[in-house]
């Protein structure tokens, strides 16, 4: 299973998250939003050393379908050199905000677009047992999880989310790792 956390980094949501995972050997991907890159780029490193996957969420989160080709290659663009500049890597996939794609997205971007199977609805809920429940009810084998880490009521879902799944035999892995397997 692949845990993919929207909009970060955040401070100190994102810290706190990483020692969750930490604490189960969890990997997950970080489909970090640039301007928020710009400003907490020692978070995004410290995903990186923690063996976490980093990924483009867009530069300041637009309706991605909503802009001219040249805007969406912007949006990426800034958002890749911010990456880089925090990691010394460029990623390899993004996910649109909202999921808003279309032709001219996929067109306008290398990078590999990835959605999501299971939505917490975490920015609706902000319940952190709803959280976990929908995770640990709606879960399969391969899924991704779409989760947001710049809410601290999603973050600390993470440990339920986390112990229940173990117990029951899944692994958390990036979602690259996910797609080599498959």
């Amino acid at each position: 299973m692949a845990l993919t956390f929207d909009d970060g980094p955040a401070a100190p949501e994102t810290g706190t998250l990483l020692k969750h995972l930490a604490q189960y050997k969890a990997r997950a991907t970080f489909f970090v939003v640039g301007q928020n890159v710009a400003t907490h780029p020692d978070i995004v490193r410290a995903e990186m050393k923690s063996g976490h996957e980093i990924a483009n969420h867009s530069w300041n989160h637009p309706v991605l379908t909503n802009l001219t080709p040249a805007q969406i290659r912007s949006q990426l663009e800034r958002t890749d050199a911010a990456i880089k500049d925090a990691t010394g890597e460029e990623p390899t996939l993004f996910r649109p905000p909202y999921g808003a794609m279309d032709d001219s997205v996929k067109a306008a971007t290398s990078l590999s677009p990835v959605l999501w199977d299971v939505d917490t609805l975490d920015w609706k809920s902000h319940d952190p047992a709803k959280v976990a429940q929908t995770v640990i009810s709606q879960a399969e084998p391969n899924d991704v999880v779409l989760i947001h880490d710049i809410h601290p009521t999603s973050v600390a879902a993470i440990p339920e989310i986390l112990r229940t799944l173990t117990a029951r035999g899944y692994n958390f892995v990036t979602v690259s790792h996910l797609r080599a397997t498959l």
